[in-house]
């Protein structure tokens, strides 16, 4: 059960959007949003390539966000667009912006300023690890792992 409200796709942002040059306006346009008007968002650190966050963009974000340099994003608990950092501090510089193959999700790769990224006050909202039991526990290639084997994993390194 979702217990976010659906955002209005068209929500307008408090002040006027830019308009960009024609390669980049094709690249928005080419862009493809839920019913519910936003697309995920992945942010990962620059440096270490750490993910620091998941949010949501709908095309108002991803234009400020160009335009500004800083990372703005649609909150769907409260209904309205919000830029990382204005309440903690702890902005996010963006270095370079990338989508999938299938236009309808978002990697913004930042510098991470202050504490993190997560609200909590860790450095990444993903500081959680799920541990598994050694019941019958089968690997992605469909071999029983041990209790103390670990799944395949890859590196910042390998994800860039």
């Amino acid at each position: 059960m979702n217990q976010h409200p659906e955002p209005q796709a068209a929500a307008e942002f408090p002040e006027p959007l830019p308009v960009f040059h024609e390669e980049l306006e094709a690249q928005l346009s080419a862009m493809s949003y839920a019913g519910n008007g936003l697309a995920p968002a992945i942010v990962q650190d620059h440096e270490t390539r750490d993910v620091l966050m998941l949010a949501w963009m709908n095309e108002a974000a991803l234009r400020k966000t160009i335009e500004t340099g800083h990372t703005w994003f649609w909150s769907r608990s409260r209904g309205e667009y919000w830029r990382k950092g204005d309440t903690s501090g702890d902005r996010q510089i963006v270095r370079e912006i990338r989508y999938d193959c299938d236009c309808d999700c978002i990697l913004v790769i930042v510098d991470q300023q202050g504490r993190g990224a997560c609200h909590t006050g860790e450095w990444s909202c993903f500081f959680r690890t799920f541990k598994p039991v050694d019941v019958g526990i089968t690997d992605h290639h469909g071999g029983a792992r041990g209790a103390t084997d670990h799944p395949p994993s890859a590196t910042g390194a390998e994800l860039a």
